[in-house]
């Protein structure tokens, strides 16, 4: 069987992971964190990083640092995993669900202009499968109505809006490094903080409300409770994996993009009529082949392909189910309806997608669809 993912090793990490054993600092903030935070800040211009344990917690943090409240609406799409929610359900927002692009999974800013109102607090967009959201009309929105924006670029590292990484482009943004991204730990995030005021404040929420970060530069000589948080900083070992693959992410980047063209050859020049659509990659985005999907004409379409690759020895995977139409959802959000974010919920397919995918292989995957539809 063919996975549709398998964790990348650089072969640094067990190396890495033995200099924290042997350094008998195991806990957050340790050596490789700050390593690792560093090294965002000047591979790719990140302003001020804290890693934690997920993309998950991140997006929390993001939430707190805003002081949403109950009855402050936060615009977000609906196709996209619960975290994305769930961070600002937390904290007693009001979600509101906007549709996709027509032509991408995107968010589509036409959406978000119609559902501003008054009580909008932020904007939450996903750079869905590494491709920039229209970030140039979402921050024009913002800033007419003063409302923040949290960028959810869990799959988007080194991936860029208009030569910017996303990610740097909102107020506040989270990353993951789950086993199924382009650079990962197992499990992983990172909160990026675009903004100065949220430093300090930050730093206070990941160490469970505490200013023990203040108390180790020595800017306090003792420290306690002083607000909210809990604990979101991941172990230096988590780190020290990380930092081996943030080290190596030219190369593997260069091997996921090996694979994304590949596929994006064979099935162009084997496509007929409206067979299935591709990836659209705007001109203001950059690709980091994050991920390949085609969309199908429909549900019973697409489960009629997974079966076929299956039996080929092909594992091909859907994505995420609408949060709007949600069992936990759907009574709160009405009968407005959001086609496009459906139609990707029924008839996207993602295609396998890692570094050791061999070109035979691709080309394997690529003429078992062709065939399908021939």
């Amino acid at each position: 069987m063919i996975p549709f993912n398998r964790p990348y090793l650089t072969g640094n990490e067990l190396a890495n992971i033995q200099q924290v054993l042997e350094s008998r600092k195991i806990s957050g903030d340790g050596e490789f964190t700050k390593k690792c935070q560093a090294l965002f800040e000047s591979k790719l211009g990140m302003r001020k990083t804290l890693l934690t344990t997920s993309c998950t917690d991140a997006l929390e943090m993001s939430a707190i640092l805003l002081n949403i409240q109950p009855g402050d609406e936060v615009i977000l799409p609906s196709y996209t995993f619960v975290s994305t929610a769930n961070a600002f359900a937390l904290r007693g927002a009001t979600l509101v669900f906007a549709d996709s692009q027509a032509d991408q999974p995107n968010i589509s800013p036409d959406e978000i202009e119609r559902l501003l109102t008054p009580k909008t607090k932020a904007i939450v967009v996903v750079h869905y499968a590494g491709v920039a959201c229209d970030m140039d009309r979402i921050l024009a929105l913002a800033a007419a109505h003063g409302i923040a924006i949290v960028e959810d670029a869990a799959q988007a590292i080194d991936s860029f809006h208009n030569g910017r990484q996303l990610g740097t482009i909102g107020d506040l943004s989270a990353f993951s490094f789950h086993e199924t991204k382009n650079i990962m730990c197992g499990e992983g995030g990172l909160l990026l903080i675009n903004k100065p005021e949220y430093d300090l404040r930050a730093e206070i929420i990941r160490e469970k409300g505490t200013n023990r970060s203040s108390f180790f530069r020595g800017e306090v000589d003792k420290y306690g409770w002083v607000d909210v948080g809990s604990s979101f900083l991941p172990s230096d070992l988590l780190a020290a994996f990380l930092y081996a693959q943030v080290e190596s992410l030219d190369a593997i980047q260069a091997e996921r993009r090996r694979v994304w063209a590949r596929y994006d050859a064979n099935l162009k020049q084997g496509i007929k009529g409206d067979w299935f659509t591709m990836p659209v990659i705007p001109e203001y985005a950059s690709n980091n082949a994050h991920m390949f999907y085609i969309v199908c004409r429909s549900l019973d379409e697409r489960t009629r392909l997974i079966a076929k690759l299956k039996a080929a020895g092909i594992l091909a995977v859907f994505h995420y189910l609408s949060l709007h139409s949600s069992p936990y959802f759907a009574a709160s959000h009405g009968t407005r309806a959001l086609p496009n974010s459906d139609r990707y919920t029924d008839c996207l397919l993602r295609l396998p997608l890692f570094p050791e995918l061999t070109n035979e292989q691709v080309d394997y995957i690529s003429k078992t669809i062709l065939e399908f539809y021939s």
